[in-house]
């Protein structure tokens, strides 16, 4: 069997076109885009890393992690452990057995951390979002945990709503206002070093 001229050009010619693309696409572009953010972009190429006083990382300001001491505030639930590489959330409807058992225990261990009733539990206290690590909360779900931080940091309630102030972005032209619970807690743990 032979094959046509007309045919081993054209197998010649997707063969120089799949080379061409896969070095345009599979490295050129690549490199071109991560090198641009690096210039453009340098905290967030480098994934948004939070450091501490003494240079060390401790987090990333896109990426929730749990807290689980009484002086500091809780972030949201998460439906990834809050790992990184395993961004999900649990794709369960608000229907779901399983979901409403998971939220009505959170909600009954806000409840009795935050001597708060159910109802004024703010819903991102008790919802994982989308990706399942969000590191903001509502500033009214950081409001409702300043009764328990201040007392536990032996803190004066103002102070402990100043620092949320502080920790709170603004949203930009779309979003609404959100606390970035990290950065809110380093800033806690930051000022109480700091007091006699």
């Amino acid at each position: 069997m032979t094959v046509s001229m007309t045919t081993r050009a054209s197998l010649l010619t997707s063969l120089r076109m799949m080379v061409l693309l896969a070095a345009l696409l599979g490295l050129l572009y690549p490199f071109v885009v991560t090198s641009l953010s690096e210039v453009v972009f340098p905290s967030q190429s480098r994934g948004s890393l939070v450091y501490d006083e003494n240079g060390t990382i401790v987090g990333s300001a896109l990426v929730g992690q749990p807290f689980v001491g009484a002086e500091y505030f809780h972030g949201r639930p998460s439906a990834a452990n809050y790992a990184p590489d395993q961004v999900s959330g649990s794709n369960l409807s608000p229907g779901n057995a399983t979901l409403r058992e998971r939220a009505l225990q959170e909600a009954r261990a806000i409840e009795e951390r935050d001597g708060v009733t159910i109802g004024e539990i703010p819903v991102d206290l008790l919802a994982a979002s989308g990706s399942g690590i969000d590191p903001h909360i509502s500033p009214q779900a950081a409001l409702i945990q300043v009764p328990r931080v201040s007392r536990e940091r032996n803190m004066p309630i103002t102070e402990v709503k100043n620092a949320i102030s502080s920790a709170t972005e603004n949203g930009g032209i779309v979003g609404q206002p959100a606390v970035n619970v990290l950065k809110l807690n380093l800033a806690l743990d930051e000022q109480a070093r700091g007091m006699p």
